[in-house]
């Protein structure tokens, strides 16, 4: 479990087969002068990190980065697809019993693809709006939470399939929040609550 408070920005450095199919292995680099990385180098084999958004399972570890390797299931259902050597990537490392908790409750697992429709600033912020598939829209509330590209987010309005978040100039620079632009492709996960009263809504 993660709570979408993204701690440091990696770097994609290599891109290569992962066996004989569309499997890939990715290696990322760690953000060496941040503290919340300052003991990446202990990160255990088979640890959990979130990526963009996407739960991923470290499967080598070296003192400034980590490989980890992507499914081609999750290529296509994912942003990851679309990495290229040099891609920023939000990490963020799992919640421990105790932590703080200060965005939501993230699980890691991407459920769908959306898309940047721009950008405005609203005095001391900036208001990006996004659109997502109909079946993903209906998870979507006025105050409600969702993560972008693993970064825990309140919903500030919506409208049908689109639906807009406040971006602090914080928020900006530690994230890839800054990096994007209209008609960029962004990962989504909507809030586990919803996701679980919906499927209760459906029995009588």
């Amino acid at each position: 479990m993660f709570t979408g408070i993204v701690t440091g920005l990696g770097i994609v450095r290599e891109i290569r087969p992962a066996g004989a199919g569309q499997d890939m292995r990715m290696v990322i680099a760690i953000p060496r002068d941040n503290a919340a990385w300052a003991d990446a180098a202990a990160i255990a084999i088979g640890a959990s990190i979130a990526c963009s958004g996407c739960c991923l399972t470290a499967v080598a570890v070296t003192a400034e980065s980590f490989s980890v390797d992507v499914s081609a299931e999750t290529l296509s259902k994912t942003t990851l697809g679309t990495w290229r050597v040099g891609s920023r990537v939000n990490l963020e490392r799992p919640l421990r019993v105790g932590d703080e908790l200060g965005g939501h409750i993230v699980a890691g697992h991407v459920d769908g693809v959306g898309e940047v429709l721009g950008a405005e600033p609203v005095e001391g912020s900036v208001r990006w709006s996004f659109r997502v598939a109909p079946t993903l829209a209906r998870f979507i509330a006025p105050k409600g939470s969702v993560a972008i590209d693993g970064v825990s987010l309140t919903v500030n309005e919506v409208r049908g399939p689109d639906f807009a978040v406040n971006i602090i100039p914080h928020t900006a620079a530690v994230t890839s929040f800054g990096l994007l632009r209209p008609g960029d492709p962004v990962n989504i996960e909507i809030d586990t609550v919803a996701r679980y009263v919906a499927r209760l809504a459906e029995f009588p």
